[in-house]
């Protein structure tokens, strides 16, 4: 079943009844949706009051709680972890002792993964991308020559400019500062798809195969959505040909939030990307402990069109 991506950007008030997330304001009902069929939540006003009941009853359902920071950008995420996977504790044991070299394959897949999926955006949009393939057919295990990063600095000049920057601390002044942060939000969203489908596999979200930073939560989140960040990308720069001034509103999160109920190819079957992210997790897992196990991603299929 799709699970529903729900966004609240007004002041509410979140409590449950019959396993029915219920949506009021202003004293008044005005959604009532199933919790079994949530897959993210995202809270974006900071005068919006939720129950305990509706958290549980989320982290029961495996439904990620993204809350968002006062420039409206997914700030952090609430995820189960006892319960995401009936091997938890087994499968944690097996990820700590994960050797270096296993992470250094599935990193360099990850890379490979990435830099291609910018060469397709830089294809699809008429722009030069003969060099990001060039790097993406080059990536050693583990990245060593850190082609991620060269990538990266040729990526943003031709898709946006040579004036571009990436900047994760974006507001909403000038049109770069727009871009970024529509960049920032639909990796967000990117992120609690990705975080939300390793909870469920059993594994660990804060043990990453690259990304170890302390204070980071959802590492290996990061390390696994990194070749999803050039659909964003895509879709920002399809809004920043629509529209002159960007800024993260109703209008221009609907293509982020569809995004994960939109029908991609995985494995050459057709089915949601939200669905296709629970299977790239087990194909990671199995990469954990098979050197020539291929880590499919899903492909762009009809989100091209």
């Amino acid at each position: 079943m799709i699970k529903r991506v729900i966004d609240i950007s007004e002041q509410a008030y979140l409590h449950q009844l019959h396993q029915q997330l219920v949506i009021d304001k202003n004293g008044k009902t005005v959604a009532q949706i199933p919790i079994e069929d949530l897959g993210v939540l995202i809270l974006q006003h900071p005068a919006i009051v939720i129950t305990q009941a509706v958290v549980i009853s989320c982290q029961q359902n495996n439904a990620a709680i993204v809350f968002c920071d006062a420039r409206h950008l997914p700030y952090s995420v609430l995820l189960p972890i006892s319960d995401g996977n009936s091997l938890h504790s087994k499968i944690i044991r097996q990820q700590i002792s994960l050797s270096l070299p296993a992470k250094k394959r599935v990193w360099q897949q990850i890379v490979k993964h990435k830099i291609s999926g910018q060469a397709q955006v830089l294809k699809h949009v008429g722009k030069n991308a003969v060099a990001l393939e060039r790097l993406a057919d080059n990536v050693k295990t583990g990245d060593p020559e850190n082609l991620e990063a060269q990538a990266a600095q040729k990526y943003w000049r031709l898709l946006f400019g040579d004036g571009f920057r990436r900047d994760t601390d974006a507001t909403q002044g000038t049109s770069a500062e727009g871009i970024n942060s529509l960049l920032n939000y639909g990796y967000g969203i990117m992120r609690a798809m990705v975080a939300r489908a390793i909870v469920a596999s059993g594994l660990h979200p804060a043990l990453g195969v690259q990304h170890s930073n302390q204070y980071d939560g959802l590492c290996l989140a990061d390390d696994v959505m990194e070749p999803f960040r050039p659909w964003v990308d895509l879709r920002v720069y399809q809004l920043s040909q629509r529209y002159p001034a960007l800024e993260v509103n109703q209008t221009t999160k609907q293509p982020f939030l569809k995004l994960l109920s939109e029908s991609v190819c995985w494995n050459q079957q057709t089915m949601p990307l939200m669905v296709a992210s629970h299977y790239l997790m087990a194909d990671i897992k199995r990469a954990f402990d098979d050197k020539n196990q291929k880590i499919n991603y899903p492909e762009w299929g009809e989100l091209l069109l």
